[in-house]
C-alpha cells in the first residue's frame, strides 16, 4: 500500500536493463557517446521539432537550469503559488539564475486561471530601473494537485506571456501522465501550444534519475551547455542518464507506464468514491485527493499505507477540512498494482462499517 510518491517505486525492468547494456565496454564521457547522439536525434523524432537537449539527473536542476537561462537575474518568473518550483526546490531557481524573483499567482486546483495571468501582467509595475522584468512564465503539467492544463488554457496562457515578451515553460515532472490522459501527441502538448522550454520528466515514469531540458529553439539553448557544467550537472559517464532516457521512449514505454499509472489512479478514486471518500479535485493524472478523518488516517498508517498529508489553498470554493479531518495526497506509478488498491480501500472500507455500526449501536 505504497501511495507516498511515485518516486518510491523502483526502476522499470527495462530501463534498468539498459543501464546495464551501457555498461558494457567504454565510451566518451560528457555527452559524446552514440546513446546520447541517438537519443537527441529521437527526442526530435517524437516532438516532430528541431531541439536541443541537455540532460540532467534530477528534476530540481531541469526546472532551475531552465529557468536560470531563460530569466535574467533581474527577471521575473511567474508561476501557481503551490506548484513545485516555488514551495520545494530550497530556493534552487533562485540560485541557478542570480537572485532572479518568483512571483507567485493563486488558482484552483494548482491551475493559474488566464485571468488572473492577464491581471497580474496588467497591475503589477514591470522593468525599467526599479522593477523586474516579467521575462518567464512557468506552468506545470501535470499539476500539484493532479489535474491538468487543457490545451486551449495553455495555449491562451502562452499567447498572453508572449504578448509581454516573456518565454513559457512547462515543469514536466509527469508530462508522460498528462500526456497519455489528454491522447495527444507530443508536439500537440508542448511547442504547438506555445512552450518554449519543457522540463521533461523520467524519474517519476519509471527511470532511476533521468530528466532532460528541451529547448524547442536550439538558437536560444546559447550558453545553456555551459550554465549545466558551471553548475555542476554535466555527468562525466553521461552515457547512463541518456541509456535510461532511450529505453524510456522506445517501443512507447513511457507513456504505457504512465497509462498504467492513471489506470490504478483511477481504480483508486473510483473505489474510495464508493466508500464514501470522493476526490477533491478530478483525477486527471496519477494523484488522488482526499480527506480522511484522523481516526481513519491512524488506521491505515497501522496497516501499513503509506502517503502524505497535503496543505492546500487550491481547494474550490465550499470545501473545507473539518477539525476531525486530514487532507492526504495518494499517488500511483507504474508499480502499483490492483491488489494494493483494493487492500488499501478494504481498510477504508471496514473502518467506515465500525463507525457505522458504532452509530446503531451506541
Amino acid at each position: 500500500m505504497h501511495f507516498a510518491s511515485d518516486n518510491a517505486a523502483g526502476i522499470a525492468p527495462a530501463i534498468l536493463a539498459a543501464i546495464g547494456r551501457a555498461n558494457d565496454g567504454f565510451a566518451l564521457g560528457y555527452g559524446e557517446d552514440a546513446i546520447t547522439k541517438r537519443l537527441e536525434r529521437r527526442l526530435a523524432e517524437i516532438f516532430e521539432h528541431e531541439l536541443a537537449a541537455f540532460l540532467v539527473p534530477t528534476g530540481t536542476a531541469a526546472n532551475a537550469l531552465a529557468l536560470a537561462h531563460i530569466a535574467p537575474p533581474w527577471g521575473a518568473v511567474l508561476c501557481h503559488e503551490e506548484c513545485h518550483l516555488a514551495t520545494d526546490e530550497c530556493g534552487a531557481p533562485e540560485f541557478f539564475g542570480g537572485g532572479l524573483k518568483l512571483i507567485a499567482l493563486a488558482g484552483e486546483a494548482c491551475k493559474i486561471p488566464a485571468a488572473t495571468l492577464e491581471a497580474a501582467l496588467k497591475r503589477l509595475p514591470w522593468g525599467g530601473p526599479h522593477h523586474v522584468t516579467a521575462a518567464a512564465l512557468s506552468l506545470t503539467q501535470a499539476t500539484e494537485a493532479g489535474t491538468l492544463y487543457a490545451p486551449d488554457e495553455m495555449r491562451r496562457l502562452a499567447e498572453l506571456a508572449h504578448a509581454k515578451n516573456m518565454l513559457v515553460h512547462v515543469d514536466g515532472a509527469r508530462f508522460a501522465n498528462a500526456l497519455v490522459r489528454q491522447n495527444l501527441a507530443p508536439a500537440a502538448a508542448s511547442w504547438k501550444l506555445g512552450v518554449d522550454v519543457l522540463s521533461f520528466g523520467a524519474t517519476k515514469g519509471g527511470a532511476l534519475a533521468a530528466e532532460a531540458v528541451l529547448v524547442f529553439d536550439p538558437a536560444r539553448a546559447a550558453g545553456l551547455a555551459e550554465r549545466r557544467k558551471r553548475g555542476g550537472h554535466l555527468l562525466s559517464k553521461h552515457r547512463f542518464l541518456a541509456a535510461q532516457l532511450e529505453a524510456y521512449l522506445t517501443d512507447d514505454l513511457w507513456l504505457t507506464l504512465a497509462r498504467h499509472a492513471n489506470a490504478m489512479a483511477d481504480l483508486l478514486a473510483a473505489r474510495l468514491a464508493a466508500a464514501g471518500c470522493s476526490a477533491l479535485w478530478p483525477v486527471e493524472a496519477n494523484e488522488v485527493f482526499v480527506k480522511f478523518s484522523h481516526d481513519l488516517d491512524r488506521r491505515l498508517r497501522q496497516a501499513g499505507a503509506s502517503y502524505h498529508p497535503w496543505a492546500t489553498d487550491s481547494l474550490r470554493a465550499g470545501v473545507a477540512l473539518g477539525s476531525d479531518e486530514v487532507l492526504v495526497r495518494l499517488v500511483t506509478s507504474f508499480a502499483t498494482r490492483a491488489e494494493d488498491v483494493e487492500e488499501f480501500v478494504d481498510v477504508v472500507r471496514r473502518h467506515s462499517g465500525s463507525r457505522k455500526a458504532a452509530v446503531r449501536n451506541p
